[in-house]
């Protein structure tokens, strides 16, 4: 049988087999994503009570709020990534990608475009394939929102500021993608046989300028960015960065709570000009979540709900150096620049084997472009479904390197004195997010980016302790 089936399988046309080996490897990461998320839903329903290794760390109550938050996420994740699943299996079987250019030719050339403007018809096709990909999206988001976060108590959010939020994110990144995807594509036409190096390049470029604006001119248009009042932290922020030699130039304050409660920290900019982000939920002194709304401040905003906590939210200023600790961590040990050149080594390489494959028509004609091979179906079909087993493993070997990268942060942090509070920091944090700290050793070893947070206080025990 299997002999038979072999012979059956070689006398398919090539387009067909690639077409098929597509479709088999995407059902296969699916497959595979689904068995590793039941094995941590298993756990979700199995673990209801602090394990003894628990004890001193978290309550019974946060540990069965974070439990059922967990589960509930989950469930979530399951549902819409079989939908997603489906829809992606739908599109290629019914030919919706040849569909969807033949559909952007007869608009462009409404326009006045006609088949020789193919960059014209390859930014139609884009809009309209974001478009439809925002709108397939936008229920599974709002359930996301004002069902399970809220449910949970982390969405700050009204309807009316999602949907401004929404609308706004879909002009800025059609803003950014068009005009970037018209250059990419004019770019690889004009090369000659080395346009792959152009392109890289470009690319970089233009990665390099964005990393750059984002925080100054992109982030600003979501949410509201406010200069680190002068006071203790400010001052505990500066001498700790002046300590290591990190070229510190401001620090900012991030309104972080009108959207979420989730909290975070992060750096940016280049060479001497680095700039420190907080968010205002990272923060006990400043997160609008702990005040009380001040007389008559009801209705005053209409974007955010007022939502009043038992508990206080956020660290303490020695936690959060603590935390930013760590996070320069990162910078010191030189993360951030080799994960750069490793990201920009992929690009390379990605652009190299797209320039070796661009000729193979049936590469082409596996998707049903039978007579045309447009540049920037060629860029989706060989980044997308032919890299696909290669981008499978590349995240992994990432996420392990990513958790590499994590102890390491955390032993910097020590060495800077900061290991008793970075451990509390944690705690807290975890404690704020609702984070579940009992996991599947596969599915974490699959997908946690970060440590599981029990491996981490491990770490920082003994220096604790000391």
């Amino acid at each position: 049988a299997m002999a038979l089936s072999g012979d059956l399988w070689a006398e398919l046309p090539a387009e067909r087999r690639i077409f098929c080996s597509v479709l088999l490897f995407s059902w296969a990461v699916y497959l595979w994503e689904a068995f590793l998320a039941h094995r941590q839903r298993r756990v979700y329903r199995t673990t209801t009570h602090v394990p003894q290794e628990l004890g001193q760390i978290m309550d019974s109550e946060t540990f069965e709020k974070s439990r059922l938050y967990q589960l509930d996420k989950s469930t979530f994740s399951f549902w819409s990534g079989l939908y997603s699943e489906v829809e992606g299996t739908m599109i290629l079987l019914c030919g919706g990608i040849p569909f969807l250019w033949k559909l952007s030719g007869q608009i462009s050339g409404h326009a006045g475009f006609g088949p020789e403007y193919e960059i014209v018809q390859s930014l139609v096709f884009l809009l309209l394939a974001t478009l439809f990909s925002a709108m397939t999206g936008l229920p599974w988001s709002l359930y996301n929102t004002f069902v399970i976060e809220e449910k949970h108590g982390f969405n700050q959010q009204t309807l009316g500021f999602f949907f401004k939020d929404a609308i706004k994110k879909f002009v800025v990144t059609q803003c950014i993608l068009l005009p970037v995807t018209s250059l990419l594509l004019y770019i690889i036409k004009i090369g000659g046989d080395y346009f792959f190096i152009y392109a890289w390049l470009f690319t970089l470029v233009v990665s390099l300028v964005l990393v750059t604006i984002y925080a100054d001119y992109i982030a600003p248009l979501f949410d509201k960015f406010i200069p680190l009042p002068e006071g203790e932290l400010k001052q505990q922020i500066e001498t700790m960065a002046k300590s290591i030699d990190f070229p510190l130039t401001k620090v900012y304050v991030v309104e972080g709570s009108k959207r979420s409660s989730h909290s975070n920290a992060y750096f940016y900019g280049f060479f001497k000009n680095k700039r420190i982000v907080l968010f205002d939920t990272l923060l006990e002194e400043y997160s609008a979540l702990n005040k009380e709304p001040a007389e008559g401040e009801d209705g005053e905003n209409e974007e955010t709900k007022s939502k009043t906590k038992s508990k206080k939210q956020g660290c303490k200023n020695e936690e959060v150096l603590a935390v930013l600790g760590h996070e320069l961590g990162h910078w010191k040990l030189g993360h951030t620049v080799k994960n750069i050149i490793i990201s920009q080594m992929n690009s390379f390489l990605c652009f190299f084997l797209f320039a070796v494959l661009i000729g193979q028509k049936e590469l082409f004609a596996a998707f049903g472009f039978y007579d045309t091979q447009p540049t920037l179906i060629g860029l989706m079909i060989i980044f997308q479904f032919i890299f696909s087993p290669y981008n499978e493993v590349l995240s992994f070997c990432l996420t392990v390197l990513s958790r590499r990268f994590e102890f390491q942060a955390d032993a910097f942090a020590k060495e800077l004195g900061k290991a008793k509070d970075l451990y509390s920091a944690l705690i807290k944090l975890n404690k704020d997010n609702l984070g579940f700290p009992v996991s599947d050793w596969i599915f974490s070893m699959w997908h946690y980016s970060h440590p599981p947070l029990l491996e981490r206080l491990q770490a920082l025990k003994d220096a604790k302790q000391e």
